[in-house]
């Protein structure tokens, strides 16, 4: 590698690491880490058998598809849909190349506090192996570790993975800081992770830290339209706080149950 490029390749794993570090930084606050009452009514309701959902913007929609391994999260779904917790809610977040990020309540009525808001619960992880942040992975938000060591997930905050795609030098670089951000260093990439982050992209950065409980299975051109929102990063209008990658026209969604 040359030395330009070399230099070039750093500045973009530097730009790629403060994205993911910021994923952290906008999540719900400490207020909303209340563990989800497993004894409450809502636990009672009965919920469409169908695991696919349907998003609805401004650009078209977007089906995803929940992952029955990862219960906890797929019916905390469900039960905010059937509430139409998610109606007339933003994408209040979205990094070209990287997620777009929605489901805070406060973003349909207080959108200075956009980021902070949530159901008032917070869920236990189900981080799986098996389920990446290849492109249209669905995972939930969450706190950082230093304030959330059990790396529990946002009550109703999620973002969708736009991602880019990797060489293999890269995808070697991520899996390094994977296993430094894990302690852990006997982590890698499985085959088909690797396979999928080398040819249709994804984030790897963020593997194993976040609860990935679906996957995008149709409206990937919804996805990449949401991601190219005009926000004042991306037009270089910084605005103080945590507001840069905010779309400056709002991106609305209603979600609704698909039949099967």
């Amino acid at each position: 590698m040359t030395p330009l490029r070399r230099a070039n390749h750093l500045l973009h794993l530097f730009a790629v690491l403060f994205v993911a570090a910021a994923l952290v930084a906008c999540d719900p606050d400490a207020a909303s880490n209340a563990p989800v009452d497993e004894n409450s009514d809502a636990e009672a309701v009965e919920l469409p058998e169908t695991n696919r959902y349907q998003i609805d913007t401004p650009y078209g929609a977007m089906v995803i598809e929940l992952f029955d391994e990862t219960p906890e999260h797929r019916d905390n779904f469900k039960r905010l849909v059937d509430d139409a917790f998610y109606d007339s809610t933003t994408f209040h977040r979205v990094i070209e190349g990287f997620v777009i990020q929605g489901g805070d309540p406060n973003s349909r009525d207080d959108p200075d506090n956009v980021g902070q808001g949530g159901p008032g619960y917070t869920l236990p992880a189900e981080i799986l192996p098996e389920f990446f942040h290849r492109r249209g992975a669905l995972a939930a938000a969450r706190e950082g570790d230093e304030v959330n060591p059990e790396r529990r997930s946002s009550g109703s905050q999620f973002y969708i993975v736009q991602g880019r795609s990797f060489d293999e030098e890269s995808l070697d670089e991520m899996e390094q800081e994977v296993r430094s951000r894990l302690d852990d260093e006997d982590f890698s990439f499985s085959d088909e992770a690797r396979e999928a982050y080398l040819e249709e992209g994804g984030t790897p950065q963020l593997d194993m830290q976040y609860t990935v409980f679906g996957q995008l299975v149709e409206g990937f051109d919804v996805l990449d339209q949401i991601a190219a929102s005009d926000t004042p990063r991306s037009t270089e209008q910084p605005e103080p706080g945590p507001h840069v990658d905010r779309p400056l026209e709002p991106v609305h969604m209603t979600i609704s149950p698909v039949e099967q």
